[in-house]
């Protein structure tokens, strides 16, 4: 569903170039429900929005769904943006118009479709749990209520790609965990490709893959050891047992992101340089003589 290869993102503000990816690989396959997470400038929020179509590459290769990103008119782009993409924000105020009610806020973009809005509108209300609550204005909804019309605006145009922006940055603890069960939802009876951005690392208890970026690139993967249903069955059991295997991305340079921890336990000060040797068909760092 998603290829980025070598992709590259760069700023111009004032006389100074920001490079926010720096030859990012990432791959997502068809109805995979995935998370990227970050520390804040680690450019995953550029990445989501270049998949959205809301901004272009510098250069590498972008291409989602067969449609590559970096060779669309613009007209093609904003037919890209109609029909294949939804997007979620945290912000509740760039999803929602405060004066109408949640089924016209839902009902708008299926009309801009020139489609039978009333209908769908309701259906979408329904599968995000909140068909009780259709006549009910912006400040008559809480938070994860009006999070929830926002992910039912972003499926109005039944995208392939539903991509989230930190969508549970705003609300508590319980209702970020019910958001975090509608999207697992929407996954499984849809089969939309989900991918959240969000700095939350226990995010990766919800989701089958996360990926790391540090400083522009892709840094690690997790990847769940069980199935979601089989990790609640081994809840119910009691197991603390860890969910995810975590994997070290080699680019196709065979270039590799060392954490920090790793480095300072093994006492580097230079962490420019290190030794690295085959030890009985294991790979081995170490300091520098």
């Amino acid at each position: 569903m998603i290829h980025c290869e070598n992709l590259v993102k760069i700023y111009k503000v004032a006389d100074l170039e920001v490079v926010a990816l720096q030859g990012l690989d990432l791959q997502v396959a068809p109805g995979e429900l995935m998370a990227i997470i970050g520390n804040s400038g680690s450019g995953k929020s550029t990445l989501l929005n270049m998949l959205g179509g809301l901004d272009r590459p510098s250069a590498g290769s972008l291409t989602v769904g067969g449609s590559d990103l970096l060779k669309m008119s613009e007209k093609d782009l904003v037919q890209y943006k109609r029909e294949t993409v939804g997007f979620v924000w945290q912000n509740n105020a760039r999803n929602l118009i405060p004066y109408l009610t949640a089924q016209e806020n839902v009902e708008l973009p299926i009309l801009l479709h020139g489609k039978r809005k009333r209908q769908r509108a309701l259906a979408l209300l329904d599968a995000v749990g909140l068909s009780h609550r259709r006549n009910n204005r912006l400040n008559e909804l809480s938070g994860g209520e009006q999070q929830r019309v926002a992910i039912a605006i972003a499926l109005a145009n039944q995208p392939k790609l539903l991509l989230a922006d930190e969508p549970t940055g705003s609300v508590d603890t319980r209702m970020a965990n019910q958001i975090l069960d509608l999207f697992r939802e929407l996954n499984r009876t849809m089969g939309l490709t989900v991918v959240i951005v969000t700095h939350d690392p226990l995010l990766a208890r919800k989701v089958d893959r996360v990926v790391a970026i540090r400083d522009g690139k892709t840094s690690s993967e997790m990847i769940r050891r069980v199935s979601y249903a089989e990790e609640l069955a081994e809840l119910e059991r009691e197991a603390e047992e860890e969910t995810h295997v975590e994997y070290a991305v080699v680019d196709k340079a065979g270039r590799l992101q060392i954490p920090a921890g790793y480095l300072e336990a093994l006492g580097v000060k230079d962490k420019n340089k290190l030794r690295v040797t085959m030890e009985e068909g294991r790979i081995v760092l170490l300091p520098p003589e």
